[in-house]
This record gives C-alpha cells, structure tokens and sequence, in this order.
C-alpha cells in the first residue's frame, strides 16, 4: 500500500464524521485529535521515538479494543487530560508544554460511539509497516496536501505547492547551526523542508555531533502561525519529522506583525508565503512600532519584517503576489528600502492556478542581507535583479494540469549553486518553447538587446534601468502570451472568470487600505458591509 492509498483512506474516513454531522471545515482536525495518538503509537513501536511523548493512559492502547459510551468518554478524557496537564480530579497526568500546545483546547465533536469505533478500527487496519517506509510525517503531510486541494474546505490559502517550497529550500542551501524562520507558518511546510534538506546533507544527521544535533532539534527552526487551528497541525507535523523546538514547539502562537514577530532573534534563513490580502480593519493586526513604512498591506509589512529580521549575509526566499511588485506610494518605498539593504538578485515570476485562487499572480524574491562584496553594507546592495519568466506562455495549472518538479528544474539550474546568488550567470534560456513566443512590439525590456536574448525566460537588469526606466517597479516582463493574441487559444471560462475575481478582489483591498489611510474608515465600513449583503459573509 503505498502513500497515496494510505492518505485517501484516512480521507475517506470523513464520510463518517458527516454521518456524525461535523462541518467540511473540521473534517482534519477531528481527525488528526485521534491520528495523531495513533502515528505517535507507530512511531514508538518503530522506535523512530525513542520515548513515547505521550502519558500512560492517554496512549493507543487506551482506547483501541474499547466499545460503546465508556469508549466516547474516554476519548474526552484523554483529550482532556492532553489539554490541560490533568485528569479533571486534579491529579497531574503531565507536564509536557508541547503536548498541552497541540491539544490546546482539544474537545471532539463526535456524538457516536459507533462511529468514534469505527474510526479506530480503520486506523488499526492500515498498512503501518509500508507508511513507516517513507516515515509517517509524510504521510501526515499527504493528508494536509490533500485537505489543500479540496477547495471546499478553504485550507489552500495556507498550503504552498510542495514542489515549490523544495526549490526554495535548494536554492538557500540551509546548513546545519543556521536558525531558519518562517513568520507565516502555516502547517510549517517551508521549516520542514529545510530540517529534511539537511538530514539529507548530514547522512540523516549521523554527521553531526550530539550537541549539533540538539540544536537541529530544539533551536534551529521557529515558525509563527496566527490561527490556533494550523498551528496545531504545524505542531503536529513538526514533531513527526522530529522537530521538537523549545518550550512553544517550534511553531509558535502569535502575530508577526505584532509583538511576537518584533520579539524574534535574527535569522540566518527566511523561507515564507505571507498570507494574501490586506489587514482586516485596516492596519489592526499590524502593530509593530519597529517598521519604517508604514502599510495596511500585509505582504509589504511581512517583506519588512523579513529583510529586517535577516543577519548580516542572512539569505531570503519569499512569495509575494504581483501588487508588492507594482504598488506604488509605500510599495514603491519599500521595494527600495529592500534593494538598499539587501541584495535583491532573483525574481521568479510563478504561474498561475499553482494556488488556491486561480486569479492570484504570484512571485518569489530571493534575496540576501547587504551587497555581494559586503554583507555589512546597508546602501544600494543591489546591482542587478535577475528575472525568470515561468508564467508566460505557460498552462493554468490545476487539478487537470498538475505544478510539480519538472516545471521548476530549469530555473534551479540557471540559479547556481551559490544559495546567495552569486554564481556565474548567463542570459538565455529557452524552455517551454520560449523561442516561439512573440515579443511585444513596444518593449522597453527589450530594447537594444540582442533578438534572441529577448526571446529567453532569463533575464538580467540592472538596478539603474529599474530605476530609470520602471520607476522602482519590479513587474518586469517582455514575453508576449500566445493566449492574448489567440482567441481559440483562451484558457478555459472558469479560468478566467477566476483570475478576474482574484485581481477584482485584490484591486478592492488595495481600495478599502487607501480610504483608510485618508482617514474615510466610515465610508470603508460601509462599502464593505455593502459587499457582504451581495455575496454574503466571507470566512
């Protein structure tokens, strides 16, 4: 039984919480509460654990084997007792701060004893031995990809394409002793890939010495994730992979933009997809005093918070939507604030539908702290931007059309190996039938340029043409899409009906931000609530 079996069997397992009447949206939480006893049972059996994290009486062998009302109430009871350190009569079941942090607030919403049964059941019948293969938190990671790709439930706006997060982490080359962060952490995907990139580099981390190795466990990574819902699964996932981090776990509870994030130590590594959007309610979830610029944005104050938080020669890899490209006003300040302080060498212009909202254009800035010559230096340290074009001319990815390795291997390779981009680089790169794609007929990015250089998806630009000939916007493109030109060419009406109401809703955040800024918040309220009664209550 491979992976993928094993993850559509634990995904069939929420026909019966339905027949239990639990909501779409809960699905993975109710049944991660139980899976997680479970892998944790596997994983001590296996001896991947060596001590079993979890307190005698609130293990798997405490509920399997059990029927009935008294099988429900113990279940509570040990969620309970997970939650809150004891067994309701005051008698300390444990003291494990990271236990308490996953099961925060635990409670099932199960009401069946048949089906809490049933479940079990299933659980105990999989395939362990052949999951345990490929270690059980990447089977867990399957479940989150597959809860991701079932838009229903919404969960795709924090899950990252697994392929991308891994080009990502190439690219930076994260080593052992580094502190690696990410402030949106969602269900911690970057922190994972950089731990499993290094056990990779360290013979599964035999290399290491042993206090090395308690780094890599306990100091190493730190995420931030805002929803205590994700973060319980990021907490999860962490420990499954081995990550236990400090007394929080390694993913904490807060607000980067708040004072969670101000409190952070300076980071060696910087992996993130900052949420989508503008701040709800203007600027209220943006409290830091520490940024210079001063936006409701979210993405330009995460961008300022991560350039900020980076060590001298501490290296950035960050997706960001088109609009922190182009913006203006703030955007344009702190897209220079960026280039003086850090040495902005690669853009990676991404293809659309790789997320959930097929409208959503999105881009990775690498980047590192100060120039190539210097990681001291904090003025004009970028010379030149690189720009990969894999959104012209490419498909709209999605379920049909599926983003994965091969797409991205062309860029890695043109990258280099430096993870600071400095490796020797050449224009010119022709995948993805590039040569054939027209050239727009007026294209400052192309003028003066050899013809087949125009024709290439890799591009150098120095930071004296972005200045002079794009006003500090780094939206560059000289590629013509086949689909603008060719009606019998358009993608289907559903993509772009959906990339319209993507940039449509984008366009009315950067709305709603701008009359806040000139003090019209009524006016804001009242489009909005305007907004809601046409479309109903966005959640």
């Amino acid at each position: 039984m491979t992976n993928n079996d094993i993850v559509q069997k634990l995904w069939n397992l929420c026909d019966v919480l339905r027949d239990d009447g639990i909501n779409y949206s809960d699905y993975v939480t109710e049944l991660v509460l139980l899976l997680f006893i479970k892998m944790v049972h596997e994983n001590t059996e296996a001896g991947t654990l060596k001590k079993h994290p979890l307190p005698e009486g609130c293990r798997w062998t405490d509920l399997n084997g059990k029927s009935g009302i008294n099988l429900l109430n113990d279940y509570k009871r040990i969620l309970l007792s997970l939650s809150t350190g004891n067994d309701g009569d005051g008698n300390l079941v444990h003291d494990d701060p990271l236990i308490s942090a996953i099961y925060a607030d635990a409670q099932t919403r199960l009401r069946e004893p048949r089906h809490l049964e049933q479940m079990i059941k299933t659980l105990d019948q999989i395939d362990w031995f052949s999951a345990q293969k490929d270690g059980l938190g990447d089977l867990y990671e399957g479940l989150l990809e597959k809860n991701a790709n079932e838009t229903k439930s919404g969960a795709g706006q924090y899950f990252t394409p697994r392929a991308l997060i891994n080009t990502m982490v190439r690219c930076l080359k994260p080593q052992p002793g580094e502190r690696i962060q990410d402030p949106a952490a969602g269900t911690a995907g970057f922190l994972i890939a950089a731990h499993e990139y290094i056990k990779s580099q360290t013979d599964d981390l035999y290399d290491l010495t042993t206090e090395q190795k308690a780094f890599q466990t306990t100091k190493a990574y730190v995420g931030i994730e805002l929803v205590p819902g994700t973060r319980r699964l990021a907490l999860m996932n962490c420990l499954l992979h081995g990550m236990e981090g400090d007394t929080e776990g390694v993913v904490h509870l807060g607000n980067a933009l708040g004072q969670t994030g101000a409190g952070l130590e300076k980071a060696d590594v910087i992996l993130a997809n900052p949420p989508f959007g503008t701040s709800k309610g203007g600027d209220a979830s943006i409290t830091r005093d520490d940024l210079t610029y001063k936006t409701s944005n979210k993405q330009l104050a995460f961008l300022q918070h991560i350039y900020r938080n980076l060590k001298p020669g501490g290296r950035a890899a960050v997706v960001l939507p088109d609009n922190v490209l182009f913006e203006a006003g703030v955007g344009t300040d702190v897209r220079r604030d960026l280039m003086h302080k850090c040495n902005l060498h690669t853009i990676l212009r991404l293809p659309t539908g790789i997320f959930y909202a097929q409208g959503v254009k999105t881009n990775v800035l690498f980047f590192t702290k100060g120039s190539a010559a210097d990681k001291y230096q904090e003025e004009n340290c970028t010379e030149n931007v690189w720009v990969y074009d894999l959104r012209t001319n490419m498909p709209s990815f999605g379920k049909r059309t599926p983003f994965g390795d091969p797409h991205l291997k062309a860029f890695e390779a043109v990258y280099g190996e430096s993870p600071n981009g400095d490796s020797e680089r050449k224009e010119g790169e022709y995948s993805f039938h590039s040569e054939d794609i027209e050239l727009p007929e007026h294209s400052d990015e192309n003028e003066g340029i050899d013809p087949r250089l125009a024709h290439s998806r890799w591009r150098s630009f120095s930071r004296q043409w972005i200045a002079e000939h794009k006003g500090d916007s780094l939206d560059i493109s000289w590629l013509k899409d086949s689909d603008s030109v060719d009606a019998a060419n358009l993608p289907e009406p559903s993509v772009l009906a959906g990339e319209a109401m993507g940039e449509l809703v984008q366009a009315l955040g950067e709305l709603d931000a701008l009359m806040r800024e000139l003090g019209a918040e009524e006016e804001a309220d009242g489009a909005r609530v305007l907004l809601q009664e046409v479309m109903g209550e966005v959640k």
